[in-house]
């Protein structure tokens, strides 16, 4: 009891500092010097250095919405950050921290700041698009589409993702951004097409699934990541759950379109045969690209479904599969625990780990 009621009172404590912070505390006007005097903002202070970038339309990634989770929001801060957070460490390593990298949703602006921004992030935009058609692909996965309003076009690498921000719909509820996976092909440069799976309670997917409609007005940024296939010719693997289908399915698009020659085996797993989808456009693809494979994998499919296809884990169905781990390059996406089952057997199986390429935040 004593130990509840000192964290309850330190909870407390906590809180307060932080309405007390954004609410009493005038820290003024600040500048923010961006990669040697490229950039210069004034901003307000008080708020965090990754709230403040956003809204002078300067996006820096963050799956998580700002919440200090997913790490994704590294910048350098050279001058006026502050001391390092415990809120900071666990996704920062050795060298980062000698690099002055820090999360910019966890800095508080308090003064006058140095920091530095890759380029290629300086150059991302924000789009006005017009939702055109929701999908129901299963009863918590939707797609949806994305007419590009203004700009009316984008040019992204198949693979990468943008930032959806969701507005505030619910009493008390607060502005956030959400990373989505683009599903669409890149040659279809005047919409975007977002496969996304409800969160129970997510802010961004209730909004999706609850409120958004056919015509609604939403606003996106990016394109931003890494994911996107090597320059090689070693074979490929690609291991997918849920709504980890979004980047899988505009990397085939693209190696339809370019005509793209590489062996490439897709793993695709759901718990029950009902929530597999996009089977028939897979099958397409086995027909359309030069040596493609589609594997649909069924972890315990229901007495009442009929499946002649593979049964049990999807890491189960790999292993039994792959025989040549050690020349292939693998490209997973789905749930955080999914992708590291995935890595270690890849990895036991021979795979190098610079070979395994992966988005975590699906």
């Amino acid at each position: 009891m004593p130990v509840l009621v000192v964290s309850s009172i330190a909870t407390f404590l906590t809180v307060l500092l932080v309405v007390a912070e954004r609410y009493l505390v005038n820290y003024g006007e600040c500048s923010i010097d961006i990669n040697d005097g490229d950039k210069e903002l004034k901003v307000q202070g008080g708020d965090s250095l990754l709230s403040s970038l956003t809204g002078e339309k300067i996006f820096i990634p963050s799956a998580c919405g700002g919440r200090g989770t997913c790490g994704y929001c590294k910048v350098t801060v050279l001058e006026g950050g502050g001391p390092l957070l415990p809120t900071e460490t666990p996704f920062l390593t050795r060298k980062e921290i000698a690099e002055d990298m820090r999360l910019s949703c966890q800095v508080k602006i308090r003064q006058d700041m140095r920091i530095a921004i890759p380029q290629e992030l300086l150059a991302v935009k924000e789009y006005a698009c017009r939702c055109s058609e929701i999908v129901d692909l299963t009863h918590d996965i939707k797609l949806f589409r994305f007419e590009l309003v203004e700009p009316d076009a984008i040019d992204f690498v198949a693979g990468q993702y943008v930032q959806l921000f969701t507005p505030v719909y619910f009493r008390g509820g607060e502005e956030v951004y959400r990373a989505y996976s683009i599903a669409s092909d890149v040659s279809e440069k005047g919409m975007l097409e977002l496969i996304i799976r409800l969160v129970p309670c997510g802010i961004c997917t209730t909004y999706c699934f609850e409120h958004l409609k056919a015509g609604d007005e939403v606003l996106l940024n990016g394109p931003y990541g890494e994911f996107c296939l090597s320059e090689t010719d070693a074979p490929m693997i690609f291991v997918a759950g849920a709504s980890g289908m979004a980047p899988i399915r505009s990397i085939l698009c693209d190696m339809r379109n370019t005509q793209n020659r590489r062996k490439a085996t897709y793993y695709f797993g759901a718990n029950k045969v009902n929530e597999l989808f996009m089977l028939d456009e897979m099958r397409q693809f086995e027909e359309k690209l030069a040596d493609f494979k589609f594997v649909p994998v069924a972890a315990s499919p229901g007495k009442d479904e009929q499946w002649d296809g593979e049964v049990g884990l999807v890491t189960e169905v790999v292993e039994r599969g792959l025989k040549n781990a050690s020349e292939c390059e693998a490209y997973l996406c789905g749930s955080p625990g999914m992708i590291e089952a995935c890595r270690k057997l890849l990895v036991k199986m021979g795979m190098g780990e610079d070979k395994i390429y992966f988005d975590s935040f699906e």
